[in-house]
């Protein structure tokens, strides 16, 4: 038996058939994607900071008795504003009087010793011009009345140091300042030496922050910062840096500057809250999500849309800092262009778009 066949005409219909229904999807445009944008914005100045910090003086002194003793007098307190030469304490001054009275009595007896040496030394000098006593018995009353003379200059010396320590048992400032901290109480036995008060001058205030280490490159002494009350953000003034410690702190890799308050309003009292920026310029940069960044086939690039907004474009950037969610560029992109951070892996070059603002 023999098979019966389609007929040619109807094959050939059928195959022509097929092949334009490949070449219409073949020719069929890509689909028009969605996608989030954002506008380059280019920075040419970054802020320094803010790093919080204190105001401090820059000349601190913390004093105390040159002698010991028991402290029975405190004249001021914490905060107060106190001038030069104003009584700050005292010490019980009863045994440094007595060690006065005996030094001025070992000067009388000293000085009596002396008269009575001298007159000795006279006599046997008279004598001696008249042949009746020898050279050394004149020798003797020379030497007598040197070493009373002696004592007599080591007595007053006595007295004057007992005189010097009786004004020690009195605390006086050296200077105009206020009193930041007090380390010792009414009763309390001091040493000498040891810290009763602290006192600083107001005259010259300081901002003293710590900033990390490793951003620590390119500041130096002179640097000059915004200082900024933390309480009033609307009362400014300028620090320069004067003092950059050697040596990061160990726990928190920080290091310690000091920068001196240029002519700062009445507000920056000592002990306030401060924060110091700096404005320094950089080369323009663009910063953008970290969504934004397409990083594949060894590239690090983005996308950016036609200024028609209708198509997308790869192009290489340069990345100068990676954030948790930002990323920022020095260079491959232009401000004002419009680039894509949402579906970049989804695109390819000249892929269509829709801009989210062109939903609606």
């Amino acid at each position: 038996m023999r098979r019966a066949s389609a007929p040619v005409p109807l094959l050939a219909v059928t195959v022509l058939a097929l092949a334009g229904c490949q070449a219409k999807e073949a020719e069929a445009p890509p689909p028009v994607r969605p996608v989030l944008t954002t506008t380059a914005v280019a920075r040419t100045a970054e802020t320094f900071g803010p790093f919080a910090g204190t105001v401090e003086p820059r000349y601190q002194t913390q004093a105390g008795f040159r002698v010991p003793g028991r402290m029975v007098a405190r004249d001021v307190y914490v905060g107060d504003l106190v001038p030069k030469g104003a009584r700050l304490a005292a010490l019980d001054p009863t045994v440094l009087q007595f060690a006065v009275t005996r030094a001025r009595a070992d000067v009388t007896d000293a000085e009596a010793q002396l008269a009575n040496a001298s007159a000795v030394e006279a006599r046997q000098r008279t004598l001696f011009e008249g042949g009746n006593v020898t050279q050394a018995a004149l020798d003797s009353a020379v030497a007598s009345r040197d070493t009373a003379a002696a004592r007599l200059a080591q007595a007053k010396a006595a007295l004057q140091k007992a005189t010097d320590e009786l004004g020690y048992a009195t605390l006086k400032a050296d200077v105009d300042g206020v009193v930041t901290a007090w380390n010792a109480e009414i009763g309390q036995v001091v040493s000498a030496g040891q810290s009763v008060v602290t006192l600083a001058r107001p005259d010259i205030r300081e901002a003293v922050v710590d900033i990390p280490d490793g951003l620590m490159a390119g500041i130096k002494a002179g640097t000059a910062f915004t200082v900024t009350l933390q309480a009033a953000p609307t009362i400014t003034t300028t620090g320069k840096v004067r003092e950059i410690g050697p040596l990061a702190d160990p726990a928190t890799r920080t290091r310690r500057v000091r920068m001196t308050l240029v002519d700062p309003p009445v507000a920056f009292r000592l002990g306030t809250t401060i924060t110091v920026a700096l404005e320094r310029a950089t080369k323009p940069r663009i910063t953008l999500p970290a969504t934004a960044l397409l990083e594949a086939e060894n590239r690090t690039s983005v996308w950016v849309v036609a200024p028609d907004g209708r198509s997308v474009s790869r192009r290489d950037v340069a990345v100068v800092r990676r954030d948790d969610d930002a990323v920022t560029l020095e260079g491959g992109l232009q401000a004002g262009e419009t680039v894509v951070v949402a579906g970049i892996h989804s695109l390819k070059d000249g892929q269509a778009v829709r801009l989210a603002a062109a939903r609606l």
